[in-house]
């Protein structure tokens, strides 16, 4: 009878005592562990840590990568050169190159002025005085993008530098503010230099989708714009970089309307062919005009949101991985289903794209890392959450 009563009283004590401790050191355990998910994306999906994050790009290039490097650490210029004549005639992939090459350059550039700041010009602004120095010292403390103005200086007649350091103006016009002399100038040199990159490379679209960037800046007539517009698709009328380009003029952003934009996405996405990102124009459309506070409830899960977002997801999944366009597509989508609270899908975004952050939504943020940081922390624990069995169900 002792030996029973024993027994009871130590079961007792384990279920009052040990039970209980085992179970709020298990509870502890996952609660650290969802903590650490929420702040901690990267270590617990493998997604690149912020400091790793390319700026430059949309999504993996390795040869333009390491193009890039070089042209920094050296300042030499021979093997983007090289680069860029195997690209050839893969107008998509040329044109995502042109675009990030130029913008690595800008970045360099401002980066050099950051360290050592140039004295104020008495006389107006030039696109020499603000792409590079005449007479760059033989020794910079910092990399200063020069190997961008040898290049050109030095091949004058390879239509692959004057495609860039074109494309490179541009991103240099649009950084001075709307209505300066400064941007006026510095696109118009764009425009010069978009047409000398044409005539060097007579079937390239690429210099003319530089080209509707500079019309719409620079505010264009309409007749204009249809006129180069009318350039770029004899060459290449299912570009989807083109496209992007001529969208912004038709917004409301440029010089259109949130009607116009619309009609060209749609007009260009139902007449696309089978293995083109066209599709997913509406999306970029869509975005374009989203209000910037939103009092709408559930206006990402309406049904003009679900179908572009339908549409886009069906372009990407129709076209080669390796599409060099197929990136940008991702970022957005990336945005979107946030917001739409489609967790999983935002992740599935991710893991193809996450190491890049040169795209929309990023690229237009004051800090592009911090953005897209932000909304990929709000997919994993947007995911997190939805798969807890614990969470509430709405």
């Amino acid at each position: 009878m002792e030996a029973l009563f024993l027994l009871i009283v130590l079961a007792a004590l384990f279920g009052v005592l040990v039970v209980p401790a085992m179970r709020r050191r298990r509870l502890a355990r996952e609660a650290a562990g969802g903590h650490l998910t929420a702040i901690s994306p990267e270590a617990a999906y493998g997604f690149a840590a912020p400091a790793e994050l390319d700026v430059r790009l949309p999504g993996p290039d390795p040869q333009l990568v390491d193009a890039l490097d070089e042209a920094r650490t050296r300042q030499d210029w021979e093997q983007i050169a090289r680069l860029f004549a195997l690209t050839g005639d893969e107008w998509e992939l040329r044109w995502q190159r042109v675009q990030s090459a130029a913008g690595a350059a800008a970045k360099e550039l401002a980066e050099a002025r950051t360290a050592s700041p140039a004295p104020e010009p008495d006389a107006a602004p030039t696109a020499d005085a603000v792409s590079f120095r005449k007479d760059p010292a033989p020794t910079a403390a910092v990399p200063d993008a020069s190997w961008l103005r040898q290049w050109r200086a030095e091949r004058p007649q390879d239509p692959s530098a004057a495609q860039v350091y074109a494309q490179f103006l541009v991103w240099q016009g649009l950084a001075e503010p709307p209505g300066t002399d400064s941007h006026r100038i510095i696109l118009e040199e764009a425009r010069t230099v978009c047409r000398e990159a044409a005539a060097l490379a007579d079937a390239d679209p690429t210099p003319y989708l530089t080209e509707l960037v500079v019309a719409r800046a620079l505010g264009d007539r309409t007749a204009d714009f249809e006129a180069l517009w009318s350039e770029v698709t004899r060459r290449a009328p299912h570009h989807m970089g083109a496209h992007l380009a001529a969208l912004q003029y038709w917004a409301e952003s440029g010089r259109g309307s949130k009607q116009q934009a619309d009609a060209f996405a749609q007009t260009a996405a139902a007449h696309a062919p089978e293995g083109t990102l066209l599709p997913a124009l509406p999306l970029f459309a869509l975005y374009e005009h989203l209000p910037e506070v939103n009092v709408v409830r559930g206006l990402y899960r309406s049904a003009d949101v679900e179908r572009a977002i339908e549409a886009a997801e069906f372009a990407v999944d129709q076209v080669e991985d390796d599409h060099p366009v197929r990136p940008h597509v991702l970022h957005l989508l990336v945005c979107l289903l946030v917001r739409a609270e489609r967790y999983e899908e935002a992740l599935e975004a991710l893991r193809v794209v996450d190491g890049y952050v040169g795209a929309l939504p990023w690229a237009a943020a004051p800090d592009p890392v911090a953005a897209y940081v932000a909304y990929r922390a709000l997919a994993v624990a947007g995911h997190h959450s939805s798969a807890d069995p614990r969470s509430p169900r709405t």
